[in-house]
């Protein structure tokens, strides 16, 4: 069977699907072999790897060649004017070497053709997406920064609405804060709207305000109960001139 013609059979041996240990119905192939846990990850198939030599008269180069205009609607990829790369979802990656590529550089090196591109890569390099990984890189590099302008702007709304003593004007610190949570900011009596120091301060004042209070009513007691003494020592003295 020609090499292009394989290509029908792993096609339809990918679109099989069948349910997951997990009860989730995915491709049959993702239950054999690992495939990255990430939403984000491109739902490509696995590659293919083929490997040429030299046949009669027919060169690998051209082999190659002529398999990777048979198979382009398998590995055509799709591009992606936003984001600057290819997407090869549904695709079959195809990777092809000759013998001669792999004895000169060797699994490591640039020995591989990824079908549709131009120059040979390292495998790694050829499996995979690097345009697709740095746009998704700077994706991501891009909510960080929006999320991190986010959590500034919401620090400074929250700053700017923090309040401060009264008293002395300095804004409250998260501690404090939290430690006036519980009050309710209406009630004068416990102070919510004061720093530590100047509500120790106003409930000291409080508190002698009320010791003074205290003391002035006693004495004032105390002069009314001496005045009505005095009162009524008088009218006893009258009395007694009176009976006399």
């Amino acid at each position: 069977m020609p090499i292009a013609a394989r290509f029908d059979k792993y096609a339809r041996f990918f679109r099989r699907k069948e349910k997951d240990t997990d009860g989730i119905e995915k491709p049959m192939w993702r239950t054999r072999w690992l495939a990255p846990a990430w939403e984000g990850y491109e739902r490509v198939h696995p590659p293919v790897l083929l490997v040429f030599h030299q046949v009669g008269k027919r060169s690998a180069k051209s082999q190659m060649e002529r398999v990777a205009g048979l198979t382009r609607h398998y590995w055509h990829g799709r591009w992606q004017s936003g984001g600057g790369f290819h997407s090869y979802d549904g695709c079959i990656p195809i990777v092809a070497t000759t013998l001669e590529l792999l004895r000169e550089h060797g699994p490591a090196g640039p020995a591989f053709w990824r079908f549709g591109r131009e120059e040979r890569q390292p495998l790694l390099d050829a499996i995979g997406n690097p345009r697709r990984e740095a746009a998704l890189a700077r994706s991501c590099q891009a909510a960080r920064e929006e999320e991190r302008r986010r959590a500034e702007r919401e620090a400074a709304e929250r700053e700017a609405q923090r309040p401060v003593c009264v008293d002395c004007g300095r804004k409250f610190t998260d501690d404090r804060l939290e430690a006036t949570d519980f009050r309710h900011w209406q009630d004068p009596a416990s102070h919510p709207h004061l720093y530590e120091d100047c509500q120790s301060r106003a409930v000291a004042v409080e508190e002698q305000a009320e010791a003074d209070e205290r003391d002035r009513q006693e004495q004032e007691r105390l002069r009314q109960e001496q005045e009505a003494e005095q009162a009524a020592q008088k009218a006893g003295g009258w009395l007694s001139r009176l009976r006399t």
